[in-house]
């Protein structure tokens, strides 16, 4: 997310801060970078030259040049002016006082309408609402269907009566929901150009029947300064209440979200962050700002961990990491808790927001590493290929269990080997860490996802606790001990 953008604008604040002290030089020069590193991102003109000049003038203001940490308040300085870019606090969802709350999504077609409806109806039904899916595309082949089978997946009903028009249909949805004591009504209409006059008109038509208390654009992320100019051909047409921008976690530029709400005025709402129909996230301006200066996003990270990880068994496994029982059936239980809370992002996508760990990331990529999640698969398979006692008791898994495992799991004896050793190599590390950091909640009770909030010992077969680093095959039984190291060091040093 926002690759591009967020690596120039650290480059630009890792030369300042080499630096000690600032001139007025060096301020002015680091602007100019900022100012093209947000144009290449398909920034608008007319929001860069308003940011940069605002960032220049609180620099001044607070005397940067002077500053005991000169660099330190640029960042801060360029921080605060993201957050109020994007928006100083994020945008609700209005509800309305009496039930049903009508949303009418609205975009082009191909922007994503009929999954992001699904998407938003999983969310909608999180704040304990129930929705209702409207199927108001009758233009689009299979629409209805698409729809129709995402109701069936999330258990949300969807509403469709062949041969109304659009306009009816919806007024007979929102009908339908008063009845049923349904709370919310999610109107996906068709696919349109802003050329299109007639579709338009439809529109105009839908909002004037039913009233709906949100209009929200479904708007593509990747267009850039194109989905500024779509969401301002539409709202000369309907009262924009906000935007959903999807596919943010493969916009490596950030051009739409950053002049969306400068030049429109319609605040972004909600961001699709990956393909899956839990991929959709509310959006909260200054944790993208976070993001985009590579400060990661703790608070994301907290929520998903409240809503994935059971706290009484986050309890229980922080008991048996201290007491060193823990064993590698919790250890795939907490892979499949990783899993979870990473989402339709993936596990990128969770790692990512981790402070710090977006640099780390780019040099591991770099070096022609990355989160292997294929690994993870590897490592499931290997486990699950063991029984219940050798999960619990791995010390007794000698050469013919190894070879039966690596049969049924399909990997070799060497590979059990090393899963073997670096989950010692683990045991030994999480212990350790969970006395040095009483309780290990570090990130707000992360103790139930295999030690994340206290310092996120490496994984077996992962290496780095975040990046998935090409694991050299042993061919002994294990990997070597820490005595042997010592003994090879101290030889080495004779030498």
């Amino acid at each position: 997310m926002f690759e591009s953008l967020s690596e120039k604008l650290q480059s630009v604040f890792d030369r300042l801060g080499r630096k000690g002290r600032l001139s007025e030089e060096d301020v002015e020069l680091a602007l100019r970078e900022v100012r093209v590193a947000l144009l290449e991102a398909d920034v608008s003109l007319k929001v860069v030259r308003q940011f940069v000049a605002a960032v220049k003038d609180k620099a001044v203001g607070q005397d940067v040049v002077h500053s005991l940490t000169p660099a330190q308040t640029v960042i801060k300085i360029v921080h605060d002016q993201l957050v109020e870019l994007l928006g100083t606090s994020p945008p609700r969802l209005t509800v309305a006082s009496k039930p049903p709350t009508v949303v009418m999504l609205v975009g082009l077609q191909g922007s994503g309408k009929t999954t992001t409806a699904g998407k938003l109806a999983v969310q909608i039904r999180k704040m304990g609402h129930r929705p209702l899916l409207v199927a108001a595309d009758p233009y689009r082949p299979a629409a209805v269907t698409q729809l129709q089978t995402l109701g069936k997946q999330i258990d949300v009903p969807v509403f469709h009566e062949a041969g109304k028009k659009p306009p009816e249909l919806a007024q007979a949805a929102v009908k339908h929901a008063e009845q049923a004591g349904l709370s919310f009504v999610i109107i996906d209409t068709a696919g349109r150009l802003q050329i299109n006059e007639e579709l338009m008109r439809e529109l105009e038509s839908i909002e004037a029947k039913v009233a709906p208390h949100e209009t929200l654009l479904v708007a593509d992320a990747m267009t850039g300064q194109e989905a500024v100019r779509v969401a301002e051909g539409f709202r000369q047409h309907v009262p924009l209440s906000g935007v959903i921008l999807t596919k943010l976690d493969s916009d490596a530029r950030g051009g739409a979200a950053l002049s969306l709400r400068e030049v429109t005025g319609v605040p972004i709402k909600y961001v699709g962050t990956g393909e899956k129909l839990d991929a959709l996230e509310q959006f909260h301006p200054d944790r993208l700002a976070q993001r985009i200066l590579g400060m990661g996003d703790v608070l994301s990270l907290i929520e998903r961990a409240q809503e994935h990880v059971d706290q009484e068994q986050a309890a229980r496994m922080q008991s048996k990491v201290v007491k060193g029982e823990f064993d590698l059936q919790d250890f795939l239980d907490q892979m499949s808790q990783l899993r979870k809370m990473a989402g339709g992002g993936g596990l990128t996508g969770l790692v990512e927001l981790l402070p710090g760990v977006g640099r780390a990331l780019k040099e591991a990529r770099q070096a022609g590493q990355s989160v292997d999640e294929k690994q993870f698969k590897r490592i499931e398979a290997m486990i699950q290929s063991m029984t219940i006692e050798e999960r619990r008791r791995p010390e007794i898994i000698g050469g013919s269990r190894k070879r039966r495992i690596a049969s049924g799991s399909g990997t070799t004896a060497a590979e059990i080997n090393q899963l073997l050793a670096q989950f010692r190599q683990m045991q030994g590390l999480m212990k350790q860490l969970s006395k040095g950091m009483p309780g290990m909640r570090g990130l707000g009770q992360l103790g139930g996802v295999g030690g994340l909030g206290g310092g996120m010992p490496s994984l077996p077969g992962l290496g780095n606790p975040a990046i998935a680093a090409p694991q050299p095959v042993s061919t002994g039984s294990a990997a070597p001990s820490n005595r042997q190291h010592h003994k090879a060091r101290k030889k080495k040093k004779r030498r």
